[in-house]
């Protein structure tokens, strides 16, 4: 528990200049890891307990070393930065902000699993960021940080910077392989797993943005440094993107293990007049909270007995004149059109929710479509391709759990209550 942030990654972010090369540095860390045997960056990453910082959590240096040596196939590493969460707003600050921090941590990172070529997957609307991206990998390349022969140790590294076409499904990272590769993204059925044939059927290392971008305060600082934040197994800092009705909405850099008590004070609370209703602590699609978890630490094991997932902590933050049903409806249209449709429980079921929801927000439903929208989520939970249609099914399951009462409303009175035309906030019609 703390009230302190940790301002690592955003530490310059004040800097008008701060995503400028002059800015950044000379790449120490890089050159301390370029030093280093592979096997000891490696170990070091996996000492510092980072876990993957895109949502599911998985230990970065475990995976690292999933990569099979000596087996004659080229390695890669691709950097997923194809950011789509509902809610989920650090990446692109962070590639705007510092991309260097990714540059040099993606130096590191290749070096350590053996790969000559790395990726950047960065979603194609925001061009903003790519250009961003494109000055810095410039940069890199005019200093001789990229390219061959980096610092003399006689490792080269290529860095492409690739557009997506804006499709959420391409955050799945077999999917984003494929986008990258030149073909539809779509999930490819595992294993084998990436880190054996992942991209162009080689083994392949895909991380989050954030996830490559601590390994140079890692290497620079040593694991121990690292480790001495966080929790017992959530190690480490994190940023937690704040957005919705709150004060003072933005990204802020702190241990995980944090509450949201403790962040929404640093962010002034929310907004003047009201109070907090439901909130999500990883974006969208994970499991809504409440304000009786407002104490609840932001690391995953935390959040995990509380039923939810701490995701990529995106916490959206809704206070009461915010109606749940309708919430609920707007992210089930999102998954139900960015499903790419290749499996039917997903394809199906997402499409099936929204028209349920639209009936229940306009209270023409019935009690017995409660039923109906949990069945519908209980046969994709579990049983799509690949996470997109789990994770359009957490909001659902949670709404129902904790505003049961706010959906019968809807039927009570013909409509949403927080519509004023139907009543003002639970009042008469």
């Amino acid at each position: 528990m703390t009230t302190t942030l940790t301002p690592v990654l955003t530490a310059n972010w004040d800097r008008p200049d701060s995503y400028t090369l002059d800015a950044y540095g000379e790449y120490a860390a890089a050159k301390k890891a370029l030093g280093m045997d592979p096997d000891a960056v490696i170990q070091a990453v996996k000492d510092s307990g980072l876990r993957g910082r895109g949502g599911a959590g998985f230990p970065t240096g475990m995976k690292w070393g999933f990569i099979p040596q000596g087996d004659g196939k080229p390695h890669y590493l691709v950097v997923n930065a194809d950011e789509s969460e509902p809610g989920t707003c650090k990446d692109i600050p962070l590639m705007m902000a510092n991309p260097h921090a990714l540059v040099e941590g993606i130096i590191i990172t290749s070096y350590a699993i053996r790969a000559s070529h790395a990726f950047i997957y960065v979603r194609g609307e925001v061009l903003h960021v790519i250009r961003r991206l494109h000055a810095a990998v410039r940069e890199a390349y005019e200093k001789g940080y990229l390219g061959t022969d980096i610092f003399g140790s006689g490792f080269d590294l290529e860095l492409v910077v690739h557009s997506g076409a804006g499709a959420y499904i391409c955050g799945e990272e077999t999917a984003l392989l494929d986008s990258l590769e030149g073909f539809r993204g779509q999930p490819r059925l595992k294993p084998p797993f990436p880190a054996v044939a992942g991209l162009y059927a080689s083994p392949t290392v895909v991380n989050n943005v954030e996830s490559i971008a601590s390994v140079p305060s890692i290497i620079a600082n040593g694991a121990d440094w690292f480790a001495g934040m966080g929790t017992e197994k959530s190690k480490g800092f994190g940023i937690f993107s704040l957005s919705g009705h709150v004060t003072r909405p933005g990204q802020y850099e702190a241990p995980l293990g944090i509450t949201l008590r403790e962040l929404l004070d640093m962010a002034g609370g929310i907004r003047a007049g009201h109070q907090i209703k439901f909130w999500t602590p990883g974006g969208s699609s994970t499991p809504i909270f409440t304000d009786e978890h407002l104490d609840v630490p932001l690391d995953f094991e935390g959040v995990g007995a509380k039923g939810s997932m701490l995701g990529t902590r995106a916490l959206q933050i809704f206070d009461e004149t915010t109606c749940v049903v309708r919430t609920v409806l707007r992210w089930t249209e999102f998954y139900a059109h960015e499903s790419c449709g290749k499996c039917t429980p997903c394809r199906e079921g997402t499409y099936w929710l929204k028209q349920v929801l639209k009936r229940l927000e306009k209270g023409q439903g019935t009690e017995d479509d409660l039923t109906t929208i949990t069945d519908i989520a209980d046969n994709i939970l579990g049983r799509s391709f690949c996470a997109l249609g789990d994770g359009a099914t957490s909001p659902i399951h949670s709404s129902v759990k904790y505003f049961r009462e706010e959906y019968l409303k809807h039927f009570e009175i013909g409509g949403c209550p927080f519509d004023p035309k139907k009543s003002t906030l639970w009042g008469e019609q």
